[in-house]
């Protein structure tokens, strides 16, 4: 579903709005605007980072919350759901990490 903001229908980057909100932490509405607005990882990935993939579009398309051990959590049209990044389908479109941070 693209476009959904809510428990009856996420969307990738709305899924990871609501997570991130529910810990107080404001990111922006899509996937490209995550990409651009989270910050390059210096030293190394760790759960919470967000992870990109190329899908449809070029550039960022496809967003989720990296879990450690090259998992991460995602919604798609399958729902929300837990895949590993180096599944065939998302290491041939996984474009990197990066990081959020909290500002008061």
């Amino acid at each position: 579903m693209f476009g959904g903001t809510s428990s009856s229908g996420f969307d990738c980057s709305g899924y990871v709005q609501h997570v991130f909100a529910m810990v107080g932490v404001r990111v922006p509405r899509t996937a490209d605007a995550q990409f651009y607005a989270a910050h390059k990882i210096k030293n190394g990935a760790r759960p919470g980072d967000l992870v990109f993939f190329q899908t449809y579009l070029p550039g960022p398309s496809h967003v989720g919350i990296y879990l450690g051990k090259g998992k991460f959590v995602h919604s798609s049209s399958h729902g929300v759901m837990v895949s590993r990044i180096s599944d065939r389908y998302w290491a041939t479109r996984y474009l990197g990490m990066k990081r959020v941070l909290k500002t008061n």
